[in-house]
């Protein structure tokens, strides 16, 4: 999601259906309160100044509170133009529930037009210590309504990062329709991304350094909806506002 590449191999014919073996159910939110519950997710406001101003990529977005509900059993996030500037929600699980390998998934329905981005993610948890991209990134899926038809699966750390991660933009052109499950299935040895259940960018890593595989420490969970930016713009079609992006359940298994 931080500056994620812009050039990526496409990858048309590689989808295989994996055999996918999920472990013992750890952790689950199916969002089925009144409101989200604080106990699991922080909420990350503002435009990301003075620190990471545009969240690291020109997004354009200011993120708030306000731009989320909980309705029926799904989390609803709310793209909106207010005037003269665009607000959305992001949420983390940041020192609440943290990860260290593991089949996790959501099932979501994606927002669509020009200039939307919305993702499900993960970072790893010491990027306070060490720093974007030393810590490591995992973006479980990414789309971009610029580029309809497109699922965009990437990672990032020290040796690959920024316009030169590393990652796949798989055609999938039923992607916009209805609800989809996006996936990593992250071990000690390799990471495979999936998307209903089929495998279409997978990484390994033989001589692991820190520069190059920096998946071997716990991450949390990301999610939320940016506008424009480096990787979503730079146009954005004020008529498409508001957009939602709905997230029905994120769940965690051992593997």
């Amino acid at each position: 999601m931080r500056k994620t590449a812009i050039a990526l191999a496409v990858l048309m014919a590689m989808t295989v259906t994996a055999q996918v073996k999920k472990g013992k159910l750890v952790w689950e939110e199916n969002f089925n309160g009144k409101k989200l519950d604080e106990k699991v997710w922080n909420f990350e406001t503002g435009d990301g100044c003075p620190n990471v101003c545009g969240w690291g990529n020109n997004e354009r977005q200011v993120y708030t509170k306000e731009n989320h509900r909980l309705e029926n059993g799904h989390l609803v996030i709310t793209a909106k133009k207010e005037g003269d500037k665009y607000t959305s929600t992001r949420i983390t699980t940041s020192g609440k529930k943290e990860f260290k390998y593991g089949y996790i998934e959501a099932r979501a329905k994606i927002p669509t037009g020009q200039g939307i981005w919305p993702a499900f993610w993960m970072l790893g948890t010491n990027i306070n210590k060490v720093s974007w991209p030393l810590a490591g990134e995992i973006d479980i899926i990414e789309y971009v309504g610029k580029d309809p038809g497109m699922v965009y699966n990437t990672l990032h750390f020290k040796d690959r990062h920024g316009g030169n991660a590393l990652g796949h933009r798989t055609a999938y052109p039923d992607i916009e329709e209805g609800w989809h499950t996006y996936a990593v299935d992250w071990t000690a040895e390799k990471i495979d991304f999936l998307v209903d259940e089929k495998v279409l960018f997978s990484y390994t890593q033989e001589n692991k350094t820190q520069e190059n595989w920096p998946f071997d420490q716990p991450f949390f969970i990301l999610l939320n909806m940016a506008i424009g930016g480096n990787f979503g713009g730079p146009d954005v079609d004020d008529s498409i506002f508001p957009q939602e992006y709905l997230i029905d359940y994120v769940r965690v298994y051992s593997n």
